[in-house]
């Protein structure tokens, strides 16, 4: 809403949240931030404060971050450089210190911190706290040759997400802040894609919607054109004609694997625009796209 708006104007907008703060009040909605809105201050500013207002109109907020662009600046600070695979960061035991280091630590006492700053009681968890992220080894099947699996670290994939952690949170009236590391039976701690573990999240807590913020509009077809409703087929049928590929393919595997147990609406949206997060929840205009669990 922008200071120069009329009285009118800003009665207009309250006025078409209503239906939705109504629909979703009470409901779980789990954010996947990442991208810009994680790296401008200005983003990072309205996203916390979306967050809030989300949060004192009765909906329960549930934030997974990422930290990519943070990882990246202090491994390279240390004389090493990422390497991907398939999407997902190759990590060997000194790569996994650094991400313990930024997302345990950095990131998420940033997210953290600006929540609170913004009027919102957050609490900064890892999936280590009360090993509510029990994960194993992520072995990729090779591309090239699918019968080979590769072995890219001490990446993780999701066993189990134990919801009570959150769910005693959420009543108590905190919203909490994800950073995605698991822990293995034995104590390993694994880096997971924070995408994974938004979907599993959102799986898991039945959460009435599951929204990832992107560095794009959101789904593109192969002309550049925003595909703004999609079903698990037909995102089938995108992916098996390459047109996801990269780094979109973990963030297409999560909600749809949400979609497909039961998310009811699944966003991928722009978090280059300001307030994305309240456009997509709050308004008519939605800013990517919709994937529907049907």
């Amino acid at each position: 809403m922008s200071p120069s708006s009329t009285p009118q104007e800003k009665a207009r907008i309250l006025a078409e949240a209503l239906p939705y703060i109504r629909r979703f009040h009470g409901k779980t909605i789990v954010v996947k931030f990442g991208g810009n809105a994680m790296t401008d201050d200005a983003l990072k500013a309205s996203f916390a404060r979306d967050v809030v207002l989300l949060k004192l109109v009765g909906m329960n907020p549930v934030v997974v971050h990422g930290g990519g662009p943070q990882i990246e600046q202090l491994l390279a600070r240390l004389g090493k450089k990422g390497e991907f695979v398939q999407g997902m960061r190759v990590t060997d035991a000194d790569t996994m210190d650094v991400v313990e280091m930024v997302l345990g630590g950095q990131v998420n006492k940033e997210v953290v911190t600006l929540i609170n700053q913004a009027g919102g009681k957050a609490v900064g968890l890892t999936g280590q706290d009360g090993a509510f992220i029990r994960a194993r080894k992520l072995l990729l099947p090779s591309q090239a040759k699918p019968s080979e699996l590769l072995d890219i670290g001490l990446v993780g994939e999701i066993e189990s997400i134990d919801p009570a952690v959150i769910s005693a949170l959420e009543e108590g009236g905190f919203i909490p802040v994800v950073a995605p590391i698991g822990v293995g039976a034995d104590g390993t701690t694994f880096n997971i894609n924070a995408d994974l573990v938004a979907g599993k999240v959102a799986e898991v807590l039945r959460a009435e919607k599951l929204i990832v913020l992107t560095n794009t509009p959101g789904v593109l077809d192969r002309d550049g054109k925003l595909l703004t409703g999609l079903t698990p087929r037909g995102i089938d049928e995108l992916v098996s004609a390459g047109v996801i590929s990269g780094g979109m393919l973990p963030k297409i595997a999560s909600v749809l694997d949400a979609a497909r147990a039961g998310v009811k609406a699944c966003h991928i949206i722009d978090g280059r625009v300001p307030h994305a997060l309240l456009l997509e929840v709050l308004t008519d205009q939605g800013v990517g796209t919709l994937i529907r669990s049907k």
